[in-house]
């Protein structure tokens, strides 16, 4: 599962900026993930209470994902997903003129569940499924 905290100014985004956002997010992950996987949220952060460098800012976004689902193991897949989110995060951070920060964090995809259930393996008969369904269900295989 990945996991997108954006901390960013208050006012930084509309509401049908959010949306947008969230769906160009989800669109990174959508050839190899069901949907319901990709989580966002959108932390307003007022500006006496986000400091760079020990000074205060108002022009700061930091996006912080955890993914669970998958690990970025090689150099090209890095590269190649840090491209994908240059380009679904551009429009709305970089091309704005913000000054901003990503990373991400891989947790053992074994201490992770959904509604209970334990996710299935990659490209599973059971994964299959819950790309189509788009929802959780128990698992047929191990």
């Amino acid at each position: 599962m990945p996991l997108w905290k954006i901390y960013h100014p208050v006012g930084a985004f509309t509401g049908e900026d959010k949306h947008t956002l969230s769906k160009r997010i989800t669109e990174i992950y959508s050839s190899v993930l069901p949907k319901f996987y990709v989580g966002v949220i959108f932390q307003e952060i007022a500006a006496d209470s986000f400091y760079i460098g020990g000074e205060p800012t108002k022009n700061f976004v930091r996006i912080h994902a955890d993914h669970i689902a998958r690990t970025l193991n090689s150099d090209e897949a890095r590269a190649r997903f840090l491209a994908k989110v240059d380009a679904a995060v551009d429009p709305f951070i970089k091309d704005r003129g913000f000054d901003w920060e990503f990373h991400v964090d891989e947790t053992p995809f074994e201490l992770w569940t959904i509604q209970g259930f334990r996710p299935p393996r990659p490209g599973t008969e059971d994964e299959k499924r819950w790309i189509a369904e788009n929802k959780p269900s128990p698992r047929t295989h191990v």
